[in-house]
């Protein structure tokens, strides 16, 4: 989904008090770890996720393979924080402004 700098603004703004649903360890990336972001942004829309592993390199690549894997848009990462986010088809929840 393209989003404008605005939605995009937006959206970083109604992150801010969010707290982190999912955290991928160093145990990387696996199916379970998907399966719970997809669910979890399936209800919310709009979520944190916690990449605890390696360098900035990693972290980047492995956020790269989550949106890309589950149709995410990635709207902030700041330091091993990711703010993540999928429109509901069937239900959308939070208004994107224009």
């Amino acid at each position: 989904m393209v989003l404008t700098e605005r939605q995009k603004r937006h959206l970083r703004g109604l992150g801010h008090r969010l707290k982190p649903v999912v955290t991928v360890g160093s145990g990387g990336l696996g199916d379970n770890v998907l399966e719970e972001i997809d669910r979890s942004i399936e209800h919310h829309e709009l979520m944190k996720v916690r990449l605890s592993v390696g360098d900035r390199e990693l972290r980047d690549q492995l956020i790269g393979e989550i949106c890309e894997r589950l149709q995410l848009t990635l709207i902030q990462r700041i330091g091993n924080i990711a703010l993540l986010f999928r429109r509901s088809p069937n239900k959308p929840r939070i208004p994107l402004k224009l």
